[in-house]
């Protein structure tokens, strides 16, 4: 293998696929970078895979020789980020040895490697399931439901987000047990060439772990948003295609629960307020909170159209926020966790919302009003003891 490319592409490429290298490898080669250069098509191929999660990208090379080599991606990658960008580097790899000769202007590196050989294919489907989506539906069901998902090992299919697709629609949900985020999504598949194919899909459901979509979603924040995804699923592994980039992740195994049934059918109190001025108040007694357990406690009074945040944070501090809102129901108290509230609030995009709940034992419930999102947060709230 002999090429010469640009070390910031080149750079850029090995950042993208170490994402998918495992930090702790199950096998030596695991900690390895492919790269595969085929002077037909002028370009060098980069994978990064650690058995669950494969991202490969590619880059344009001038290509003497084609080859492929594995070389320790922590390595080879701190050496080229460090290399100067305004000069070509050139690999050289002899066909019988396990080491590549990185040349830039200022010196010469030799790094050893292993086989391509020792490298696993990376997954990629050949049958099953072929849909095309809208990159920008796609990010917004992930980013909206993800910081939900759980991050106990113990609790594996809570730690994914579930995604349900349902002719051209995706209900996106996560949860860990002590809240829930959904989302639904209409027309995210595309209904260009593929319509009379995508409506005779039957509806499916699959839970991708969370880590891969962090990926996922990253890869989803370069892609032209006016070009839709290659998505493709068979037996539980899923293909993400764009242009040179492909991104594999293995699904989590299992029926995710039916998170369904823990929504209320009514509620008996719901307020109505600014979701900005929430957030403003919850993160200044936020600071107290954080200091004790997290807990801030809501109290409505019917007969104003007021509510107030407290918390009391033990031998420290306490601390107290009104906001106005519009409240129908009668008079309540209710307690959560500051921090799930925060993060739940900050995906909604509606400027106005909603909190339903019956009773300060039973789950509650945020939702964003007027919104062209169909957004649904519930929030289990926590026990007051007086």
């Amino acid at each position: 293998m002999k090429l010469n490319c640009s070390q910031s592409d080149l750079n850029v490429a090995l950042q993208l696929v170490s994402r998918a290298v495992s930090n702790r490898p199950t096998h030596p080669v695991l900690a390895n970078v492919l790269l595969a250069a085929d002077e037909v098509t002028g370009k060098l191929r980069l994978t990064g895979f650690d058995l669950s999660l494969g991202i490969q990208t590619s880059i344009s090379a001038s290509i003497e020789s084609s080859g492929a080599i594995t070389l320790p991606a922590k390595l080879f990658g701190e050496i080229v980020s460090k290399l100067s960008n305004d000069s070509p580097l050139t690999l050289t790899s002899d066909h019988n040895s396990q080491q590549v000769e990185l040349t830039s202007k200022s010196g010469t590196y030799q790094v050893r490697g292993m086989s391509a050989d020792d490298f696993p294919d990376l997954p990629l489907v050949q049958s099953g399931t072929s849909l095309k989506l809208n990159p920008l539906s796609l990010s917004s069901a992930i980013k909206s439901t993800l910081f939900a998902s759980s991050t106990d090992d113990a609790k594996q299919l809570l730690t994914g987000v579930n995604l349900t697709f349902d002719g051209y629609d995706i209900e996106s949900a996560a949860t860990d047990g002590h809240r829930l985020a959904i989302l639904n999504l209409n027309n995210i598949i595309s209904q260009s060439k593929d319509k009379n194919n995508s409506s005779n899909i039957e509806k499916f459901s699959i839970t991708l772990p969370s880590k891969s979509l962090r990926e996922v979603e990253k890869f989803l924040s370069t892609c032209d948003i006016s070009q839709p995804i290659n998505f493709f699923i068979d037996k539980g592994q899923v293909v993400f295609i764009s242009l040179d980039e492909i991104i594999t992740i293995r699904a989590l195994e299992g029926s995710y629960p039916n998170y369904r049934q823990l929504l209320p059918d009514k509620f008996s109190n719901i307020l109505e307020f600014d979701r900005k001025e929430f957030i403003a108040s919850l993160e200044r007694i936020a600071v107290l909170a954080d200091q004790h357990n997290n807990v801030i406690k809501i109290t409505t009074d019917s007969s104003a159209n007021l509510i107030q945040i407290t918390t009391d944070a033990q031998d420290i501090g306490t601390g107290l926020e009104s906001l106005p809102v519009a409240l129908n129901g009668e008079s309540f108290q209710i307690a959560f966790n500051v921090r799930y509230l925060l993060e739940g609030l900050k995906v909604i995009d509606s400027n106005l919302i909603n909190l339903s709940c019956n009773a300060p034992t039973t789950p509650a419930v945020f939702s964003p009003v007027n919104s062209e999102f169909n957004f649904t947060y519930l929030v289990m709230p926590i026990q007051i003891r007086n």
